[in-house]
């Protein structure tokens, strides 16, 4: 794999942003590292993001991501957003236009990346996995598949208990439900559109404080009869889970037949 530590000037934010990205490398010599390519110019793209209190160098630091990535032949882009909750924050910068909009493009523009619906998938942890779903849930014509790990998925309940956190991103924090910022709500939209729908995968541990949070989503998109893969098993809000569960991820993605 190919690392690069990535910084450009955002329009939308208005100020300098970073991403790391790794990109897939067919290497034939190098010692203890798997590698695969899927022999296109363009690669299946997996946009992985991070929690509330991390950056975009988290995954990278906590976790083999660039090992497991490499064996599947997969690029992967990990944007920084600070505690932007991935909206366009009512007393900040604009984050969910940057990861939905401006991101994209401007990765495409640097690095090989596919366009495609079908080569595009999303995943986070935390606050990362609320954003992920947004992003599918948001654009199910632009992403095949989203993954939560450990998510905030249910953030009008968790905004309504701690007003106080999220008043600079959201304003008055009772508008969330119902709203293109309420997962429940996206859900609903997709399940009712004629258009694409992405396969969604969720897990958190049965520790976990936003286990309760979860368990709402994951019955909710039951209900809907939406593709949503759902596990579980013991686990806290930390890392040597995700290190797992990511694995799983990978695994789970619906990635395209190699040539």
């Amino acid at each position: 794999m190919a690392f690069i530590d990535c910084h450009f000037y955002s329009d939308s934010l208005g100020v300098s942003a970073s991403m790391y990205v790794i990109l897939p490398q067919p290497a034939q010599n190098q010692i203890g590292m798997a590698s695969a390519s899927y022999g296109t110019t363009k690669h299946p793209t997996l946009y992985l993001l991070h929690g509330l209190s991390d950056d975009h160098t988290i995954w990278m630091r906590r976790t083999s991501i660039e090992r497991y990535a490499a064996k599947l032949g997969i690029a992967v882009v990990m944007p920084a957003v600070n505690r932007s909750f991935y909206t366009d924050m009512a007393a900040g910068p604009k984050y969910w236009t940057f990861i939905s909009e401006e991101l994209p493009a401007i990765a495409r523009s640097f690095f090989p990346l596919a366009e495609e619906r079908e080569l595009n998938y999303a995943a986070g942890l935390s606050m990362g996995g609320y954003g992920a779903m947004k992003l599918a849930l948001t654009h199910p014509d632009r992403f095949a598949a989203a993954a939560s790990l450990s998510g905030s998925v249910d953030i009008s309940h968790r905004a309504l208990n701690f007003p106080d956190d999220f008043k600079l991103i959201y304003d008055d924090v009772k508008t969330i439900k119902g709203s293109k910022n309420d997962l429940f709500y996206l859900a609903e939209q997709v399940h009712a559109s004629k258009g694409p729908k992405p396969s969604l995968f969720q897990c958190c541990g049965t520790e976990d404080f936003l286990y309760e949070d979860n368990i709402r989503f994951r019955n909710y998109c039951r209900e809907l009869g939406l593709d949503l893969t759902y596990e579980e098993e013991p686990g806290e809000h930390e890392w040597g889970y995700w290190d797992r569960k990511i694995q799983n991820v990978l695994n789970w993605l619906p990635l395209p037949a190699r040539t």
